[in-house]
């Protein structure tokens, strides 16, 4: 690429603006190595200009540097999709569809469309377990009942607590990343198996004092905190987790509004991506997530239920 790569969202606008070079930004992080086929994996190919497309000498089809990613078969040029990811992965409390299709010039269901696509870019797995110390700690996300229409309360609202809203659980390795599920419930054998399949064996995990993690001490060193009593003692907290959770429902009651419990998950996974890359610069964010975008496609009959999607689920 020969211009500077951009440090901020204006020097970013501009960059992405010329077609070439968002060209060439993507084939620098989608093919480092060299441009292949996505179909076949040829490496022998021939570029047709006019139309910024390739002619795949194995296959004899053609390809674009969209094809097998989140941007497949979208309308919407390069320009505002790499722009679009820039604004998602670095606003801090997140950026509505609105906003986005004010700003980009598209409509608001492709605005909606295209930042679902990209938080499934910022969807990360990994099958490393947490070593601790890791905090642990669940929640629950739902509109406020005080803000609902009467018949959807009747409909919602049946008891107290968590009644209505869906159980969120976190993890969270002390200065390092967080993780966080969608779960059925809050009952010992479901919040057990999750810990066990994200934290490694006899690391500490730190809890406050809900009765369903009093088994965690035959594989782990368990320490509780009492929030009946104090909220900090010595090292003994999950206050990390709970200011991640904090910024999460900031996010979600002040950008979204709103959301559904069918795409929740997303949501965790788009607020866990900027916490686990918080350290970085807003150039790093947004070449992590780019780099990301390949085997990843969702379509909007997925994204609206009307036809069961692949790998959905948050980690």
């Amino acid at each position: 690429m020969e211009n500077a790569f951009p440090k901020t969202l204006l020097e970013a606008v501009k960059y992405f603006s010329d077609p070439d070079v968002a060209l060439g930004c993507m084939i620098a992080i989608r093919w480092p190595d060299g441009i292949t086929c996505p179909r076949c994996d040829s490496t022998e190919h021939s570029f047709v200009r006019t139309r910024r497309i390739w002619i795949c000498k194995g296959c004899k089809k053609h390809f674009s540097v969209k094809l097998g990613t989140i941007m497949e078969d979208s309308p919407i040029g390069l320009d505002k999709w790499l722009s679009a990811i820039w604004l998602i992965v670095n606003a801090k409390n997140g950026i509505s569809s609105y906003e986005i299709h004010r700003a980009l010039g598209i409509t608001q269901k492709s605005a909606w469309f295209l930042l679902h696509r990209i938080r499934k870019a910022m969807q990360t797995g990994t099958f490393n377990k947490l070593i601790g110390p890791v905090e642990i700690d669940e929640t629950f996300i739902g509109g406020l009942a005080r803000n609902m229409h009467r018949a959807d309360k009747a409909r919602k609202i049946h008891g107290t607590g968590g009644a209505g809203k869906v159980a969120v659980m976190g993890l969270l390795e002390r200065h390092g990343e967080v993780r966080t599920v969608v779960i059925p419930n809050t009952r010992r054998k479901t919040l057990e198996a999750h810990v066990n399949d994200h934290v490694e064996d006899g690391s500490i995990v730190y809890s406050d004092g809900l009765a369903s993690y009093n088994n965690l001490a035959q594989k782990y060193i368990h320490q509780v905190i009492d929030h009946a009593e104090k909220y900090v003692d010595g090292n003994i907290h999950v206050n990390g987790i709970e200011n991640f959770w904090s910024l999460l429902k900031r996010t979600i009651k002040g950008t979204y509004v709103s959301v559904e419990p069918y795409h929740l998950f997303r949501y965790l996974d788009e607020q866990s991506f900027r916490f686990n890359n918080r350290k970085g610069k807003d150039a790093d964010r947004f070449l992590t997530a780019a780099s990301n975008i390949t085997g990843k496609r969702v379509t909007y009959k997925q994204l609206t239920g009307k036809e069961p999607a692949g790998y959905e689920t948050s980690h």
